[in-house]
């Protein structure tokens, strides 16, 4: 295990400084002005970043809002039997509810949970995996559809958050399995 670790390590180190050598060696062998089109690429970067302010800014006061008034605890204690009847620890709720919304916030809930419970524990492992294995549904449709004022998101919600609900479920249930 501990060879695996040292192989991924290195692997890591060498694959980012190789990506950020070979596009633009990519790029001038292409004749592409590299440096031009980086700087045309940024400055359409933050016209779409001031577009998308107002989006993110009403996600994470809605966020801070359910978290602060005690809604989330509340929600939390509330559905606790139903979830340990399927066997959802309800420690694991509030990631199963943030993470479709930021993906901030999702790691912030992920620290929190192994702060609580430890790094090793079955709760810090099912929140890491949800946090690995779903999206930031609603984010990324405010975000994107955001940004080429998208208004009817037609069939992207629905099939986001049943992707995201199946992989909460899933992480859940594989963990048990695997380390349970």
């Amino acid at each position: 295990m501990e060879e695996i670790r040292i192989y991924q390590s290195y692997i890591s180190a060498v694959v980012i400084p190789l990506i950020v050598i070979a596009i633009p060696l990519y790029g001038m062998f292409k004749r592409v002005p590299v440096y031009e089109s980086f700087v045309e690429g940024a400055k359409e970067g933050f016209k779409v970043g001031v577009m998308i302010i107002p989006y993110l800014v009403a996600i994470f006061v809605a966020i801070n809002m359910f978290r602060a008034s005690g809604a989330m605890v509340a929600m939390e204690d509330f559905l606790r039997p139903a979830l340990t009847m399927i066997g959802f620890p309800p420690e694991v709720l509030p990631m199963a509810i943030i993470r479709p919304l930021t993906g901030g916030g999702s790691a912030g809930v992920v620290a929190d949970l192994a702060q609580q419970h430890g790094m090793d524990s079955i709760i810090t492992r099912m929140a890491g995996t949800m946090f690995g294995s779903t999206e930031t549904t609603f984010y990324i449709l405010a975000v994107y559809f955001g940004a080429v004022n998208v208004k009817k998101t037609r069939h992207a919600l629905p099939a986001g958050l049943i992707a995201d609900v199946i992989a909460i479920f899933l992480s859940v249930y594989i963990v048990q399995w695997w380390f349970g």
